[in-house]
Protein backbone atom coordinates (compact mmCIF):
# COMPACT_ATOMS: atom_id res chain seq x y z
CA UNK A 1 0.00 0.00 0.00
CA UNK A 2 1.32 3.40 -1.23
CA UNK A 3 1.56 5.72 2.25
CA UNK A 4 2.16 9.62 1.96
CA UNK A 5 4.77 10.71 4.92
CA UNK A 6 2.53 13.89 5.48
CA UNK A 7 -1.10 13.23 7.76
CA UNK A 8 -2.62 14.73 10.72
CA UNK A 9 -4.42 12.89 13.34
CA UNK A 10 -6.46 13.99 16.49
CA UNK A 11 -8.06 11.67 19.54
CA UNK A 12 -9.24 12.25 22.89
CA UNK A 13 -10.58 10.13 25.49
CA UNK A 14 -11.04 10.34 29.31
CA UNK A 15 -9.69 8.64 32.08
CA UNK A 16 -10.02 8.69 36.07
CA UNK A 17 -11.43 12.21 35.29
CA UNK A 18 -9.06 13.43 33.07
CA UNK A 19 -9.53 14.57 29.19
CA UNK A 20 -6.85 13.36 27.36
CA UNK A 21 -6.05 14.22 23.69
CA UNK A 22 -3.14 13.17 21.55
CA UNK A 23 -2.46 15.47 18.16
CA UNK A 24 -0.04 14.09 15.40
CA UNK A 25 1.42 15.80 12.76
CA UNK A 26 3.60 14.66 10.42
CA UNK A 27 5.37 15.46 7.20
CA UNK A 28 8.40 14.88 4.59
CA UNK A 29 11.90 13.51 6.44
CA UNK A 30 14.43 11.39 4.77
CA UNK A 31 14.46 9.01 7.86
CA UNK A 32 11.91 8.21 11.27
CA UNK A 33 11.98 11.66 12.83
CA UNK A 34 9.74 11.20 16.52
CA UNK A 35 9.51 13.92 18.60
CA UNK A 36 6.95 13.92 21.92
CA UNK A 37 5.65 17.04 24.25
CA UNK A 38 5.18 15.56 27.31
CA UNK A 39 4.63 16.61 30.80
CA UNK A 40 8.02 16.03 32.95
CA UNK A 41 6.14 13.28 34.92
CA UNK A 42 5.25 11.35 32.03
CA UNK A 43 8.80 11.44 29.80
CA UNK A 44 9.24 7.79 31.71
CA UNK A 45 6.35 6.65 28.47
CA UNK A 46 8.43 8.17 26.14
CA UNK A 47 10.12 5.13 25.45
CA UNK A 48 7.46 2.95 24.82
CA UNK A 49 5.17 5.54 22.75
CA UNK A 50 8.84 5.87 20.16
CA UNK A 51 8.58 2.16 19.61
CA UNK A 52 5.02 1.60 19.01
CA UNK A 53 5.57 4.47 16.19
CA UNK A 54 8.26 2.58 14.96
CA UNK A 55 5.90 -0.37 14.19
CA UNK A 56 3.96 1.70 12.02
CA UNK A 57 5.87 4.17 10.55
CA UNK A 58 9.39 3.91 8.51
CA UNK A 59 9.63 7.38 7.10
CA UNK A 60 8.22 11.11 8.29
CA UNK A 61 8.94 13.98 10.72
CA UNK A 62 6.36 13.05 13.20
CA UNK A 63 5.07 15.34 16.18
CA UNK A 64 3.01 13.99 18.97
CA UNK A 65 1.57 16.39 21.40
CA UNK A 66 -0.32 15.39 24.65
CA UNK A 67 -2.79 17.22 25.87
CA UNK A 68 -4.05 16.69 29.85
CA UNK A 69 -6.76 18.39 31.35
CA UNK A 70 -7.73 16.86 35.08
CA UNK A 71 -10.58 18.14 37.20
CA UNK A 72 -10.93 21.30 39.69
CA UNK A 73 -11.66 18.68 42.89
CA UNK A 74 -10.15 18.89 45.57
CA UNK A 75 -7.95 15.56 44.89
CA UNK A 76 -6.23 16.83 42.23
CA UNK A 77 -4.55 19.53 43.70
CA UNK A 78 -1.62 19.58 45.58
CA UNK A 79 -0.03 21.90 48.27
CA UNK A 80 3.45 23.13 47.07
CA UNK A 81 5.07 22.90 50.56
CA UNK A 82 8.49 23.42 49.73
CA UNK A 83 6.92 27.17 48.26
CA UNK A 84 4.64 27.58 51.17
CA UNK A 85 7.30 26.80 53.81
CA UNK A 86 9.59 29.89 52.15
CA UNK A 87 6.31 31.90 52.45
CA UNK A 88 6.25 31.32 55.62
CA UNK A 89 9.46 32.04 56.43
CA UNK A 90 9.92 35.25 54.61
CA UNK A 91 6.39 36.41 56.67
CA UNK A 92 8.30 35.59 59.55
CA UNK A 93 11.61 37.97 58.96
CA UNK A 94 9.09 40.61 57.84
CA UNK A 95 6.76 40.47 61.28
CA UNK A 96 10.73 40.91 63.09
CA UNK A 97 11.67 43.78 61.02
CA UNK A 98 7.82 44.72 61.30
CA UNK A 99 5.93 44.37 64.42
CA UNK A 100 2.50 45.92 63.44
CA UNK A 101 2.32 44.20 59.81
CA UNK A 102 -0.32 42.34 59.73
CA UNK A 103 -0.89 38.55 60.50
CA UNK A 104 -1.10 37.14 56.73
CA UNK A 105 -4.81 35.08 55.60
CA UNK A 106 -4.28 31.98 54.41
CA UNK A 107 -5.97 32.10 51.45
CA UNK A 108 -3.64 35.18 50.52
CA UNK A 109 -1.15 31.96 50.56
CA UNK A 110 -3.08 29.82 48.44
CA UNK A 111 -3.81 32.47 46.08
CA UNK A 112 -0.08 33.15 45.53
CA UNK A 113 1.53 31.86 42.30
CA UNK A 114 2.50 27.93 41.90
CA UNK A 115 1.19 27.48 45.44
CA UNK A 116 -1.51 24.88 44.46
CA UNK A 117 -0.78 22.37 41.93
CA UNK A 118 -2.43 19.63 39.77
CA UNK A 119 -1.63 16.52 41.37
CA UNK A 120 1.25 14.55 39.30
CA UNK A 121 0.47 11.96 37.16
CA UNK A 122 1.86 8.12 38.20
CA UNK A 123 3.22 6.98 34.83
CA UNK A 124 2.02 3.44 35.62
CA UNK A 125 -1.19 4.31 36.71
CA UNK A 126 -4.46 3.96 34.95
CA UNK A 127 -4.37 7.37 33.13
CA UNK A 128 -0.88 6.74 31.79
CA UNK A 129 -2.13 2.90 30.48
CA UNK A 130 -4.78 5.26 28.76
CA UNK A 131 -2.84 7.69 27.08
CA UNK A 132 -0.77 5.06 25.54
CA UNK A 133 -4.06 3.09 24.65
CA UNK A 134 -4.66 6.48 22.96
CA UNK A 135 -1.76 7.27 21.59
CA UNK A 136 -2.16 3.74 19.19
CA UNK A 137 -5.74 4.67 18.30
CA UNK A 138 -4.28 8.51 17.01
CA UNK A 139 -1.62 6.31 15.33
CA UNK A 140 -3.96 4.20 13.52
CA UNK A 141 -5.66 7.32 11.98
CA UNK A 142 -2.75 9.11 11.30
CA UNK A 143 -1.55 5.73 9.10
CA UNK A 144 -5.30 5.78 7.64
CA UNK A 145 -4.79 9.38 6.93
CA UNK A 146 -1.52 8.56 5.18
CA UNK A 147 -2.68 5.64 2.91
CA UNK A 148 -5.47 7.85 1.71
CA UNK A 149 -3.38 10.51 0.61
CA UNK A 150 -0.73 8.20 -0.46
CA UNK A 151 -3.34 6.60 -2.84
CA UNK A 152 -4.30 9.91 -4.14
CA UNK A 153 -0.57 10.15 -4.98
CA UNK A 154 -0.09 6.90 -6.74
CA UNK A 155 -2.80 7.99 -8.67
CA UNK A 156 -1.09 11.73 -9.61
CA UNK A 157 2.16 9.82 -10.32
CA UNK A 158 0.54 6.94 -12.63
CA UNK A 159 -1.39 9.82 -14.71
CA UNK A 160 2.08 11.49 -15.36
CA UNK A 161 3.52 7.89 -16.39
CA UNK A 162 1.09 7.37 -18.80
CA UNK A 163 1.56 10.55 -20.19
CA UNK A 164 5.13 9.92 -20.47
CA UNK A 165 4.19 7.34 -22.67
CA UNK A 166 2.40 9.32 -25.05
CA UNK A 167 5.81 11.50 -25.10
CA UNK A 168 7.88 8.33 -26.16
CA UNK A 169 5.69 7.43 -28.53
CA UNK A 170 6.05 11.03 -30.03
CA UNK A 171 9.91 10.79 -29.51
CA UNK A 172 9.89 7.43 -31.48
CA UNK A 173 7.69 8.84 -34.56
CA UNK A 174 9.64 11.90 -34.94
CA UNK A 175 13.17 10.20 -34.67
CA UNK A 176 11.98 7.83 -37.51
CA UNK A 177 11.89 11.08 -40.04
CA UNK A 178 15.12 12.33 -38.66
CA UNK A 179 17.30 10.84 -41.34
CA UNK A 180 15.04 11.94 -44.34
CA UNK A 181 14.98 15.42 -42.42
CA UNK A 182 18.93 16.03 -41.87
CA UNK A 183 19.02 14.84 -45.85
CA UNK A 184 16.56 18.04 -46.86
CA UNK A 185 17.92 20.33 -44.40
CA UNK A 186 21.81 19.06 -45.66
CA UNK A 187 20.78 19.82 -49.36
CA UNK A 188 19.64 23.30 -48.99
CA UNK A 189 22.65 24.02 -46.94
CA UNK A 190 24.50 22.84 -49.64
CA UNK A 191 22.87 24.80 -52.39
CA UNK A 192 22.58 27.57 -50.84
CA UNK A 193 26.41 27.97 -50.48
CA UNK A 194 26.25 26.63 -54.22
CA UNK A 195 28.56 23.73 -53.21
CA UNK A 196 28.35 20.72 -55.57
CA UNK A 197 28.86 17.35 -52.99
CA UNK A 198 28.77 13.63 -54.33
CA UNK A 199 25.84 11.60 -53.62
CA UNK A 200 27.50 8.87 -51.80
CA UNK A 201 29.73 11.89 -49.82
CA UNK A 202 26.31 13.34 -48.82
CA UNK A 203 24.61 10.06 -47.72
CA UNK A 204 27.94 9.25 -45.88
CA UNK A 205 27.42 12.84 -43.84
CA UNK A 206 23.87 12.01 -43.49
CA UNK A 207 24.45 9.08 -41.88
CA UNK A 208 26.73 10.18 -39.47
CA UNK A 209 24.60 13.45 -38.17
CA UNK A 210 21.85 10.21 -37.71
CA UNK A 211 23.57 8.16 -35.81
CA UNK A 212 24.60 11.31 -33.49
CA UNK A 213 20.95 12.45 -33.59
CA UNK A 214 19.63 8.94 -32.59
CA UNK A 215 17.76 8.83 -29.43
CA UNK A 216 16.75 4.65 -29.47
CA UNK A 217 18.96 3.91 -26.95
CA UNK A 218 17.82 6.73 -24.78
CA UNK A 219 14.43 6.22 -26.02
CA UNK A 220 14.29 2.26 -24.22
CA UNK A 221 15.90 2.88 -20.92
CA UNK A 222 13.02 5.40 -20.30
CA UNK A 223 10.43 2.76 -21.27
CA UNK A 224 11.88 0.47 -18.70
CA UNK A 225 12.64 2.88 -15.62
CA UNK A 226 9.28 3.63 -16.25
CA UNK A 227 8.03 -0.32 -16.71
CA UNK A 228 10.13 -0.60 -12.57
CA UNK A 229 8.04 2.84 -11.85
CA UNK A 230 4.44 0.96 -12.88
CA UNK A 231 6.39 -2.35 -10.99
CA UNK A 232 7.14 -0.25 -7.36
CA UNK A 233 3.92 1.48 -7.02
CA UNK A 234 2.22 -2.14 -6.92
CA UNK A 235 4.42 -3.09 -4.61
CA UNK A 236 3.88 -3.26 -0.78
CA UNK A 237 6.56 -0.40 -0.06
CA UNK A 238 8.15 1.20 1.23
CA UNK A 239 8.19 3.03 -2.02
CA UNK A 240 9.89 6.57 -1.78
CA UNK A 241 13.24 6.20 -1.64
CA UNK A 242 13.58 3.76 -4.94
CA UNK A 243 10.59 5.59 -6.48
CA UNK A 244 12.69 9.39 -6.18
CA UNK A 245 15.82 7.06 -7.42
CA UNK A 246 13.88 5.83 -10.44
CA UNK A 247 12.53 9.81 -10.83
CA UNK A 248 16.51 11.12 -10.61
CA UNK A 249 17.28 7.98 -13.84
CA UNK A 250 14.31 9.70 -15.78
CA UNK A 251 15.66 12.58 -15.52
CA UNK A 252 19.34 11.95 -16.75
CA UNK A 253 17.68 10.18 -20.19
CA UNK A 254 15.85 13.19 -20.98
CA UNK A 255 17.94 15.50 -20.47
CA UNK A 256 20.58 13.48 -23.03
CA UNK A 257 17.79 13.06 -25.49
CA UNK A 258 17.31 16.82 -25.33
CA UNK A 259 20.86 17.44 -26.12
CA UNK A 260 20.58 15.30 -29.06
CA UNK A 261 17.10 16.65 -30.24
CA UNK A 262 18.07 18.29 -33.85
CA UNK A 263 14.55 18.63 -34.61
CA UNK A 264 12.48 21.68 -33.21
CA UNK A 265 9.53 19.84 -32.69
CA UNK A 266 12.07 17.04 -30.62
CA UNK A 267 12.86 19.72 -28.53
CA UNK A 268 9.78 20.56 -27.78
CA UNK A 269 8.90 17.11 -26.63
CA UNK A 270 12.17 16.77 -24.92
CA UNK A 271 10.58 19.63 -22.74
CA UNK A 272 7.54 18.36 -21.86
CA UNK A 273 9.14 15.23 -21.06
CA UNK A 274 11.54 16.97 -18.45
CA UNK A 275 8.48 18.60 -17.45
CA UNK A 276 6.43 15.39 -16.73
CA UNK A 277 9.47 13.95 -14.97
CA UNK A 278 9.89 16.89 -12.84
CA UNK A 279 6.01 16.56 -11.57
CA UNK A 280 6.75 12.76 -10.92
CA UNK A 281 9.72 13.64 -8.69
CA UNK A 282 7.54 16.40 -6.53
CA UNK A 283 4.70 13.72 -5.96
CA UNK A 284 6.78 10.53 -4.75
CA UNK A 285 8.93 12.93 -2.21
CA UNK A 286 5.98 12.87 -0.27
CA UNK A 287 5.64 9.22 -0.28
CA UNK A 288 7.31 6.69 2.79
Amino acid sequence: MVQSMTAFARCQDTAAGCEIGWELRAVNHRFLDVQFRLPDELRSLEYPLREAAARRLQRGKLMCVLAINQNSSTEALELNRPLLLQLLATLERVRRDAPEAHTSNPMDLLRWPGMLQQAAINPEGPVAEAIKALFETALDALVEARRSEGQALKEAVVQRLDQIDGILAECRQLSAGVAEDLRVRLQGRLAELKADVAADRLAQEVALLAQKADVAEELDRLAIHLQEARSRLNDPGPHGRRLDFLAQELMREANTLAAKSVLPSASRVAVDLKVAIDQIREQVQNLE
